[in-house]
C-alpha cells in the first residue's frame, strides 16, 4: 500500500482523536471475541497501517506512532510498514506498554475500544501510565470506523449443523457436562465469548472469519444446561432451531449487552474468563450488580481434549491430506526441475488438489510458500509484487492446510530444489532432530508445554541457532488452526498435556535474505502402556507426507533417529499407498525409501 495513502489515514485518525479529545488510541489486532484471525471488518491495524501479520498492536499518539509485532514477523513488519510514519518494534524485545510509558505525555488521554481489550491488559496499561499521571479512556463506537470510509460490513455466513458423526458428543450431552462444573463453581451461568467455544459448544459451523468455520455470536450457558445464543436473526432458521432443540434459546447479537444486564438485576453469579471477554463485558456485568466469578472458558479444556470420533475423524483427514501434499511435492519436484515455476503457481495448484477431495471445506490458513529468501519471513504470504521464482539449487517452504468437516490439518515442508546449500542440509537437519526429540518424548502426566519445548531447540542451540516462535499449538476439529489453551513454547502457560490434544510439531530455522526451514507435523497426546512408577504420556504423529531425504545430511542423524524417519516413512507409504497410483504412487515409493 502507498505510504502517502497510510499517511493520509493517519492524519485523518489523528484529526478525529482530537475532536474527541484523546491525546492517542491503542490499535490492537483482534475483535469483539480476542479473536487471533478477524473477518474484514476488524482488520482496523491492517487499514491503519498497512501491517497483515495476525499478531500486531499500534499506539497512535499525536507526535509519534509505533507498530509492535513478535518474532515470527520481524520481517514482514519491516516490508509493510513504512518506518518515516511508525516505529517497528519488536513486542517482546520492546514491549507497547514500555513505549507507551516513555512517549506518553504527562496527564494524557489515551482511547481504546473496551470490546478489544481485556480487563488485565487495561490494569496493565493504567499501570504503566501511572508515572506520568495519564490514563484510559473507553471509546465506543470504535474511532478508526469514523474514519474508514469504506469498512467492510459484518458477514453473514449461514450457521449449520455439525454432525454427531463428526462431533462425537452431543450439545446437549456438552452443556450438561460443563453446567454440572458451574454447579461445583457456585456459578449460575457462564459467558462464553470465544467463537470456536461456541461452536464447539453447540455443534454448529459458519464461515464468518476466513479460513476458520465460525459464526459471530455470543452465547450464556446456565447451570441447568440451557442456553442462550446471539447470533444474528438473518441466520436463524428451522433447521438450526430443530438441531439447537428447545433448550437453546435463539436471541439477537443486538440484545447481548441487555442479557448480560438481565443477569446482573437478578443478582446472578456468572462465569467469565479474563482471558478471553472483553472489558466492556466486565464493565456491563459490574454495572448491572453481578457477582462475577473470574475463570477459564469451561469450553477450553474440554474442546481440546477430542474425543475418539474426533481422532478418528482428523486420521482419516490426515491420510486424505497427506495425499494431496505427496502429488503437490512430486508436481514441485518435476516443475522446479523444468524452470519457471513460481511461489503463486504452487499456491494455486495445491488449492485446486486439495478442492478435489472428501469432505474439503477450505484451506485452514492463507498459503505459505516461500521460495528461497522468502522462505525467511516466518508467515510470508506470496503476491504479486513478492512473487518470486523456485530457483536452482535453492530451498523452498510450504506451510500450508486444510478445513474438513472431519478434521483440521496443518503441516509444513521444506525441501530442495535442485541441490541444497550445504548449510542449508545442516540447519534442515538439526531442525529433523530436533523434531524427532519432541515427536519421541516421553513425559509424566501434568507436564506442560514450555518443558517440552527445549526438546525441539537443543540441536539448534548446540550450534548457536535458534528460531523465534513456538515450537508446537493446538489444533482444532474442524475449527481454529490456531487452539488454545495449551501450546508448546518457551512462554509461560500452565495448562498440561493431556491425551486426545493435537498439537503441532513444528521447530523452524530461518536465515534472512537466504532461505527458511520448517519441518512440521501434527501429534495427538497419548498415554503409554509402559513399566513405571507413574502415568506417562508421549505422541501420536497423525501427518502422513514425506519429509525430503534429499535435504538431509544422514552423518548427523544417530540410529534412532534414522530409525525413527524410517518407520515414520514407512507408516507413510503404508498409509497413502491405497489413495495414490501411477506416478504419484512411485513418487512416495522412493521418496520414502530407509535412509543408510
Amino acid at each position: 500500500m502507498a505510504s502517502n495513502e497510510i499517511a493520509d489515514r493517519l492524519f485523518r485518525f489523528r484529526a478525529h482523536l482530537d475532536e474527541l479529545g484523546l491525546d492517542g488510541f491503542i490499535v490492537p489486532l483482534t475483535d469483539e471475541h480476542q479473536s487471533e484471525y478477524v473477518a474484514d471488518y476488524a482488520k482496523r491495524l491492517a487499514w491503519l497501517t498497512g501491517f497483515t501479520g495476525s499478531a500486531g498492536h499500534a499506539i497512535i499518539l499525536k507526535e509519534k506512532a509505533a507498530v509492535f509485532s513478535d518474532g515470527r514477523y520481524t520481517l514482514q513488519l519491516d516490508a509493510q510498514v513504512d518506518g518515516a510514519v511508525f516505529e517497528k518494534l519488536h513486542s517482546i524485545k520492546e514491549p507497547p506498554l514500555t513505549w507507551l510509558a516513555t512517549n506518553v505525555g504527562e496527564g494524557d488521554k489515551i482511547g481504546y475500544d473496551p470490546f478489544l481489550h481485556t480487563i488485565e491488559n487495561l490494569q496493565q496499561t493504567e499501570s504503566a501510565l501511572q508515572g506520568k499521571k495519564a490514563h484510559v479512556k473507553p471509546v465506543t463506537p470504535n474511532p478508526i470506523d469514523a474514519v474508514w470510509n469504506d469498512q467492510p460490513g459484518e458477514p453473514n455466513r449461514a450457521v449449520v449443523a455439525h454432525g454427531l458423526e463428526y462431533a462425537g458428543k452431543s450439545s446437549e450431552d456438552k452443556r450438561s457436562e460443563l453446567a454440572e462444573g458451574l454447579k461445583k463453581k457456585a456459578a449460575d451461568a457462564a459467558v462464553i465469548t470465544a467463537l470456536d467455544s461456541i461452536a464447539w459448544l453447540f455443534n454448529i459451523r459458519s464461515g464468518d472469519v476466513l479460513h476458520t468455520p465460525v459464526s459471530l455470536a455470543f452465547a450464556l450457558l446456565n447451570s441447568d444446561g440451557s442456553a442462550v445464543l446471539f447470533l444474528d436473526e438473518s441466520k436463524s432458521s428451522s433447521d438450526l432451531k430443530a438441531h439447537l432443540g428447545n433448550r437453546v434459546e435463539l436471541r439477537s447479537k443486538e440484545v447481548f449487552l441487555s442479557g448480560l444486564e438481565a443477569l446482573g438485576e437478578n443478582g446472578r453469579s456468572v462465569l467469565v474468563d479474563p482471558a478471553s471477554a472483553s472489558a466492556a463485558i466486565f464493565q456491563s456485568l459490574e454495572d448491572a450488580g453481578a457477582n462475577i466469578i473470574k475463570d477459564a472458558d469451561p469450553c477450553a479444556l474440554p474442546k481440546a481434549k477430542k474425543n475418539d470420533v474426533e481422532i478418528s475423524g482428523t486420521k482419516r483427514a490426515h491420510v486424505r491430506d497427506g495425499a494431496t501434499v505427496t502429488k503437490i511435492l512430486r508436481w514441485i519436484d518435476e516443475r522446479a526441475a523444468e524452470g519457471g515455476l513460481s511461489e503463486l503457481d504452487v499456491v494455486a495448484k495445491l488449492r485446486e488438489f486439495r478442492g478435489q477431495n472428501d469432505k474439503f471445506q477450505d484451506l485452514s490458513f492463507d498459503t505459505i510458500a516461500g521460495a528461497g529468501p522468502n522462505g525467511a519471513v516466518i508467515h510470508y504470504r506470496v503476491n504479486e509484487e513478492t512473487n518470486r521464482k523456485l530457483e536452482k539449487d535453492s530451498v523452498f517452504l510450504m506451510d500450508s492446510g486444510a478445513q474438513y468437516l472431519d478434521g483440521t490439518t496443518d503441516i509444513t515442508r521444506t525441501m530442495a530444489i535442485g541441490s541444497a546449500p550445504i548449510e542449508a542440509r545442516d540447519r534442515f537437519t538439526r531442525v529433523l532432530k530436533g523434531h524427532i526429540a519432541l515427536a519421541t518424548a516421553v513425559f509424566p502426566e501434568g507436564t506442560t508445554g514450555p518443558q517440552l519445548d527445549s526438546f525441539a531447540r537443543r540441536p539448534l542451540w548446540e550450534a548457536g541457532l535458534d528460531y523465534d516462535h513456538g515450537t508446537g499449538h493446538g489444533v482444532g476439529s474442524y475449527l481454529a488452526v490456531h487452539e488454545g489453551p495449551g501450546r508448546i513454547a518457551s512462554v509461560p502457560n500452565s495448562i498440561a498435556l493431556e491425551p486426545g490434544m493435537i498439537y503441532s510439531n513444528e521447530p523452524g530455522y530461518y536465515k534472512p535474505g537466504a532461505y527458511g526451514i520448517r519441518i512440521e507435523n501434527l501429534v495427538v497426546v497419548i498415554k503409554l502402556v509402559m513399566e513405571s512408577e507413574q502415568p506417562m504420556l508421549g505422541f501420536e504423529t497423525i501427518t502422513m507426507a514425506p519429509i525430503d531425504r534429499n535435504m538431509i545430511l544422514p552423518e548427523l542423524l544417530n540410529e534412532d533417529e534414522r530409525g525413527w524417519l524410517n518407520t515414520y516413512h514407512a507408516q507413510v507409504r503404508e498409509s497413502l499407498s491405497p489413495t495414490l497410483k501411477g506416478e504419484d504412487l512411485a513418487w512416495l515409493k522412493a521418496a520414502t525409501e530407509p535412509i543408510g
